[in-house]
């Protein structure tokens, strides 16, 4: 590696594409910032990623991905219902 470099000639690079996601500064209640990171603890995923899911998840609840616990509730009422 040389001690110094000439940039006289460096031309700037190309500017980086969005990656579709937006910085914002958002006011949380205490209680559901420690519910959110220590939930993402938990999981291993970040906190601010499950934000983002929940607000996803409060726009479109049909897109929600269904909990396991849900499933059951649902694979035994239609058994009941099928016995």
């Amino acid at each position: 590696m040389r001690k110094e470099y000439d940039f006289k000639a460096a031309k700037r690079g190309a500017v980086l594409p969005s990656t579709a996601k937006t910085r914002i500064t958002i006011m949380l209640d205490d209680d559901v910032n420690e519910a959110f990171r220590a939930k993402a603890e938990a999981s291993g995923r970040g906190y601010q990623t499950l934000i983002n899911d929940g607000l996803r998840n409060a726009i479109d609840p049909e897109a929600a991905p269904v909990s396991l616990r849900a499933l059951r509730t649902l694979l035994d009422e239609r058994f009941a219902l099928a016995a």
